[in-house]
């Protein structure tokens, strides 16, 4: 499921192109995750890593986590 949930948070980024040429990548319902690159596939990979580092740090945390493509990752606290 956490594949499914990077692949769904992926598939969201954004890319602008910055005035230097560079590209700037985000994840708009992930505050905080964001890279920037010489192209779109450097940008791309710099996000992923970002993101999966971001993740793992929310889940250790056990902070919320967005849902992202219908796929809620937070744990039922009332369990």
């Amino acid at each position: 499921m956490i594949t499914q949930f990077v692949e769904a948070a992926m598939g969201t980024a954004v890319y602008e192109k910055m005035d230097d040429g560079t590209l700037f990548g985000s994840i708009p319902d992930c505050p905080g995750v964001w890279a920037t690159g010489p192209d779109e596939q450097a940008c791309r990979e710099e996000l992923g890593e970002v993101f999966e580092e971001w993740l793992l740090l929310k889940l250790r945390d056990g902070d919320s986590l967005p849902v992202i493509g219908g796929i809620d990752l937070n744990l039922d606290k009332a369990a």
